[in-house]
């Protein structure tokens, strides 16, 4: 078993040491997709097809100024020679007139549609420089983030509230072996690692060693085990919140190093016992942990004009006081009275600012 172990948690080739180029089909650092250089090719081909079509008329009408009759089709053939370069001389401006417009209007034409095949090709060749650099540059600047992994739909939900709550999407990245679902993630505007959390290479790429927070929801107990193992070797610090499907398990993830464990399937079992008796509760419970839907569940510091106030007589719905890391309900007697330092975990409308209780109101 310790054997089994080791070599999941030590992966025979460390990928966290390779050069940023190989890592281009692990790491996806979101971007404009107007810039991506296949679109940016299609428009290109667009303009250089314009420009035929524009030469094409332009040699047409001026016909009567070639070595030979010029039909449409010729027409079209004396531009796609002249504007590639290719000129095969068996059509020539013969005239005066012919041979001005070719000066000022073919000329800079063939110019630019040269510069239009040039610029799309070298915008594909350095697609994979582009990337590379873009990798580069944001593994030079990722610090106090946050990483997810498992992007199923626990994982999916805990990035949600986080966007919620104000985290940037570039500070997000998502772990996951499953592309599909980085796909999606990435569709969100999210950093996307493809391998396993359990790998630390995987890990170290993500940066977990700088991360602030980590939060492990894969589909198992046993991987969200060695997630935890893992991340907690890499980074002492960090907060790591896990999930686990049944509530037996709770134990390893925190002797694994897991800071808060949420059971998932004793949860829902519990909101689906409620429902059965009282449905409004649980319609009330999923709108407190729906992120911007009506109420939801916030901490916020204490005020200094709060201090030494009871918690239920504020303004806000208090549900408990943390002091010093360890949570306080609001109805116990160490919550009784306020103390500097003190946050409060309450119920906060999203369309309302709440309503603050100052030291007049409180005097009166």
């Amino acid at each position: 078993m310790s054997a089994r172990l080791k070599e999941r948690l030590n992966p025979q080739a460390e990928r966290s040491t390779e050069p940023d180029y190989a890592l281009i089909d692990i790491i996806r650092v979101p971007r404009d997709e107007s810039s991506s250089p296949w679109r940016q090719l299609g428009y290109r081909a667009l303009w250089a097809f314009g420009l035929v079509v524009f030469v094409t008329f332009v040699v047409y009408f001026d016909g009567e100024g070639y070595s030979e009759d010029i039909s449409l089709l010729d027409a079209a053939y004396y531009a796609a020679v002249s504007l590639t370069t290719v000129g095969y001389g068996d059509i020539v401006p013969v005239t005066p007139q012919a041979r001005f417009i070719n000066l000022i209007i073919i000329t800079p034409a063939r110019l630019v549609f040269l510069v239009l095949l040039v610029g799309a090709t070298l915008s594909v060749l350095t697609d994979k420089a582009r990337r590379t650099f873009e990798i580069q540059n944001w593994r030079k600047q990722l610090r106090n983030h946050t990483v997810v992994i498992g992007y199923g739909t626990k994982g999916a939900g805990a990035v949600s509230a986080l966007l919620a709550d104000g985290v940037a999407a570039s500070q997000i990245v998502v772990i996951d072996s499953n592309r599909a679902s980085l796909a999606h993630a990435e569709h969100h505007g999210l950093v996307t690692i493809y391998g396993s959390g359990t790998k630390q290479d995987i890990l170290k790429i993500a940066g977990v060693e700088h991360a602030q927070s980590i939060v492990v929801t894969p589909s198992t107990d046993d991987t969200a085990v060695l997630c935890t193992l893992s991340v907690r070797e890499l980074n002492p610090k960090a907060k790591i919140v896990a999930s686990v499907r049944e509530s037996e398990n709770r134990h390893l993830l925190r002797q694994s190093g897991a800071d808060s464990v949420v059971t998932s399937a004793e949860t829902a079992g519990r909101m689906l016992g409620l429902a059965t008796v009282t449905p409004t509760v649980v319609e009330m419970m999923e709108d407190l942990l729906s992120p911007n839907e009506g109420f939801s569940v916030a901490e916020r510091p204490v005020r200094e004009f709060e201090v030494g106030s009871n918690p239920r007589h504020l303004a806000d719905i208090v549900l408990a006081v943390l002091r010093n890391n360890d949570l306080h309900r609001v109805d116990t007697a160490d919550a009784s009275a306020l103390k500097p330092g003190d946050r409060l975990l309450y119920i906060k409308h999203d369309m309302e600012r709440p309503v603050e209780v100052t030291e007049k109101d409180e005097e009166d």
